[in-house]
């Protein structure tokens, strides 16, 4: 693991050294469980505000940044898909952009050049390369082999690093050239996004064109290109969705025989379906959650408390290898592309264009040569912490050694009453190596979440909703 560069932390503004019973912040994240989650951290423009650094100081802070950093991991955002899901969070271009593919891939190797002096491929060890979207399965096979060619040809692989993309049932079922060209340029894992199969939800979530009928064909395919590593995406969470249409859904993810399925609880923040949120009950979520974990273990899928991956291989986490490092080390990684976001110790940055999920800002700033940031945040240590132990929750539990490495103190240090107060609840409890989610704490992971976020964090979710929160909090009172 890199060592974390040597100089202070940015001073904190009042909003970050306050600290709330924790207590009411579980009740916080559990009022707002639709987004006190793992997509850290919430109403950017207030909470992180006052760290957000000039654009005119953005290259001297990339530059100090990255200072002493030698191991990271990299992605590599692919912005274009045929159609924009319902639930699609992420930083996705229209129709009337999907013709500037070839465009918008030769402004993703400018990036890559622009960084050369800064992350230069002799001193940095890449654990990780993930290639996301979108769809980067939408653009020509031959963009994506130039781009992993040029990745190899710059930076150095640790070893067990792997590359990763992501495709739709769609082309994996009808372009199977595609598939198996990117077994031979060297890709290990393939994840495919089912997310639900019946009809009539795929309709409303503007998902019918990756049906139930694409997907033997789609694995088939992806066996035969000699993929030995499939992931297959479900989601769940969804207003109104059924524990039988969820059965149903699990079933026939199982019967893919993928090594390894990964839940995703719907996130309706920035989606086009975020007026339904409040449609959501948490008790409904929970049934859904404990049905997953009864049928995917009883299938041979594993999996510790809270972590959204299962796989069905001894030993294998089941996600790519930039994933895990990011969960487990919070390792930084490097973000290029219109989406992508960027990790430091110190820093986070978002490429330009990504919140107006707009080319042309992004294609701009790098035909000028500069860094095609949008917003560039130079944080203090318990915001960083947030954001690592946020990201943690993917695998249900925060790794104690990696905290320490990259933060120089204890967990505990830093989380004292908020790690007494999940003990003593059940909420979570020591393994050799973490501080881990228990079976009890699973169903209330959304409370728990909260207790790490930094306190302007956590003031934002308090703030949120009074009804629920004196409702809350009166029961945890009651209850103790």
């Amino acid at each position: 693991m890199s060592e974390r560069t040597a100089r202070s932390w940015p001073s904190p503004v009042q909003a970050d050294v306050i600290r709330y019973d924790p207590a009411i912040v579980f009740a916080a994240g559990l009022c707002s469980h639709h987004i006190s989650n793992t997509a850290y951290p919430i109403a950017h423009g207030s909470t992180w505000g006052p760290y957000r650094v000039r654009p005119d100081r953005h290259e001297e802070t990339v530059h100090g940044a990255w200072s002493g950093i030698t191991d990271l991991c990299l992605y590599a955002h692919i912005p274009f898909c045929e159609t924009r899901c319902a639930f699609c969070e992420y930083t996705v271009v229209g129709r009337d952009e999907l013709s500037e593919t070839n465009a918008y891939m030769s402004a993703l190797f400018r990036e890559l050049d622009l960084y050369g002096d800064i992350v230069s491929g002799h001193d940095h060890l890449v654990h990780g390369f993930d290639i996301g979207g979108g769809t980067p399965s939408f653009v020509p096979a031959e963009q994506i082999a130039r781009l992993v060619e040029t990745v190899r040809a710059r930076y150095v692989f640790a070893a067990g690093a792997d590359i990763s993309i992501e495709t739709t049932p769609k082309i994996a079922a009808a372009e199977p050239d595609k598939i198996a060209a990117y077994r031979r340029m060297g890709i290990d894992r393939i994840s495919m996004g089912i997310q639900v199969i019946q009809p009539d939800l795929l309709m409303a979530l503007n998902r019918s064109a990756n049906g139930i009928e694409r997907h033997r064909v789609a694995v088939d395919n992806i066996r035969a290109a000699g993929f030995q590593r499939l992931n297959v995406d479900l989601m769940y969470g969804f207003a109104g969705q059924s524990l039988e249409s969820w059965r149903a859904t699990l079933a026939h993810a199982i019967d893919l025989s993928p090594e390894y399925i990964t839940l995703y609880r719907m996130r309706y923040k920035l989606t086009r379906i975020s007026h339904q949120a409040q449609g959501v009950i948490l008790e409904d979520v929970r049934s859904l959650m404990r049905l997953a974990k009864a049928m995917l273990s009883d299938a041979g899928y594993q999996a510790n408390h809270g972590k959204t991956t299962y796989s069905r291989i001894p030993g294998d986490v089941g996600t790519s290898s930039y994933l895990a490092r990011r969960v487990i080390d919070g390792m930084p990684y490097l973000g290029l592309g219109l989406g992508a976001q960027t990790s430091t110790h110190t820093t986070i940055s978002y490429n330009a264009g990504s919140a107006g999920k707009n080319l042309a800002p992004y294609l701009s700033a790098v035909a000028k040569g500069r860094l095609p940031l949008q917003d560039l945040y130079d944080l203090p240590a318990r915001q960083m912490m947030g954001k690592m132990c946020a990201v943690s929750f993917y695998f249900g539990e925060i790794n104690r050694e990696a905290f320490r490495a990259k933060f120089g103190i204890q967990l505990e240090e830093a989380y004292g009453p908020e790690i007494e107060f999940v003990l003593e609840n059940g909420l979570m409890a020591y393994t050799p190596h973490a501080l881990s989610l228990t079976h009890e704490g699973v169903a209330q992971v959304n409370g728990i979440i909260a207790l790490f976020f930094a306190p302007s964090i956590q003031r934002h979710l308090i703030d949120r909703d009074a009804d629920c929160m004196r409702t809350r909090t009166t029961a945890i009172a009651l209850s103790t």
